[in-house]
């Protein structure tokens, strides 16, 4: 069952790239939350899985005896919906929003790098994805403030 709920429902098991398409999904399910709901609710909804995701993360991991394994993508699920939640839903700020989350999650710049390589556990799992979704999320809208300003 943990395998399930971190794969995001086996979408991590998906080759190549299991983040890039665990982004894509989570990116898909987000969709008629920020539609329907609106981007607070999303914005909680990714607090709440982060949460939920640490100690599960740590239960994983006890039980693997490895750390941030490729196919736990529940990570990116809840990266892309707080960046999502925070730029905005029109589908500029959508595609913006994904894009923005994948650059900065695979290269890991600054701190987001620094909460990969340091922090152990299911936080430092989670911890450098919610980073890079609250970047993300702000690139992204300011991006397109940018875009539509001319």
């Amino acid at each position: 069952m943990q395998k399930l709920f971190l794969t995001f429902f086996g979408v991590g098991l998906l080759k190549p790239a299991p983040g890039t398409w665990g982004s894509i999904a989570g990116a898909v399910i987000a969709l008629p939350i920020l539609f329907y709901i609106g981007d607070q609710t999303l914005f909680m909804a990714s607090i709440l899985l982060f949460l939920a995701s640490i100690k599960i993360i740590n239960d994983y991991e006890s039980k693997t005896n490895e750390h941030d394994q490729s196919h736990i993508v529940i990570d990116e699920v809840a990266g892309v919906w707080l960046a999502m939640a925070i730029s905005g839903a029109s589908w500029t700020q959508i595609i913006l929003s994904i894009a923005f989350f994948r650059l900065l999650d695979i290269t890991k710049p600054s701190i987001i790098g620094r909460i990969d390589k340091n922090v152990k556990g299911g936080l430092g799992v989670m911890g450098d994805d919610m980073v890079a979704g609250l970047f993300a999320g702000l690139l992204s809208a300011i991006s397109y403030k940018l875009i539509t300003s001319f």
